[in-house]
């Protein structure tokens, strides 16, 4: 029978508590917040200037700049062939990849596909030339009159010479008139076309010096139909052959 009036006094005096501890103006159920803080009122979202946004933008655009710099100096760098040097290896107008990164740490071997910087009377606008690495450093290089290469007295396999038909025989290769074997200098590399009939190398020109060499030739990526590893050939009897 006295349960009413007995809430009603709780609740009366839960109001009364409420009323003198808030602060004026405050709801009631403020101190269901944090003692001492308001409770909480999520700000407005606010936009990023838009200068902010511009130097992010201008920002990233330099790194990518720096990156692809260091790539192409160091690492790879594209070319596209445009001389007839190297058919049927690689044609005109056909794109490779040049290793600038292995050669640091690798020497280059007998074989390679090179893309370098000619001698000054040689080169036409600065464009670099390539070639095949045929002799290394210490190689005696020799041309005999059957049209055939000689390296150290062993007879050069060479696989990859241009034939005028597919499966036909190799075009012979022709020393100049006043020179037919060359002694290869430390730190340097006698290269020639596969194309041997329509080739400026190192049969005109000389050897060249390894620090004029850009890197090496080891992709072929363009045409697509074309795309594949170039593959570096082995002469295993001109190695154990060499001093």
């Amino acid at each position: 029978m006295y349960r009413a009036p007995v809430r009603r006094v709780k609740l009366a005096r839960a109001r009364r508590y409420a009323s003198a501890d808030r602060p004026s103006g405050e709801p009631l159920g403020w101190r269901t917040a944090t003692p001492g803080h308001r409770p909480y009122t999520a700000d407005l979202v606010s936009q990023r200037p838009a200068l902010g946004c511009l130097f992010e933008i201008v920002e990233t655009l330099v790194l990518t700049l720096i990156i692809f710099l260091v790539i192409q100096n160091f690492v790879a760098q594209p070319y596209k062939v445009q001389q007839q040097s190297m058919e049927h290896t690689l044609e005109p107008e056909q794109y490779v990849l040049v290793d600038k990164l292995t050669p640091r740490f690798d020497t280059y071997k007998r074989g390679d596909i090179v893309v370098f910087t000619p001698p000054a009377d040689w080169g036409e606008d600065g464009t670099p030339f390539i070639k095949r690495v045929i002799g290394e450093g210490g190689d005696t290089v020799e041309i005999r009159d059957d049209g055939f290469v000689y390296v150290d007295g062993v007879l050069l396999d060479e696989p990859y010479l241009y034939s005028d038909e597919p499966g036909g025989p190799p075009q012979p290769t022709n020393a100049p008139l006043d020179q037919s074997t060359w002694t290869i200098p430390e730190g340097e590399l006698f290269l020639m076309g596969d194309h041997r009939s329509n080739s400026a190398d190192s049969r005109t020109f000389g050897p060249v010096e390894v620090d004029h060499v850009i890197g090496r030739a080891w992709l072929r990526y363009w045409p697509i139909d074309t795309f594949g590893i170039l593959q570096t050939p082995t002469y295993p009897d001109v190695s154990t052959a060499a001093p």
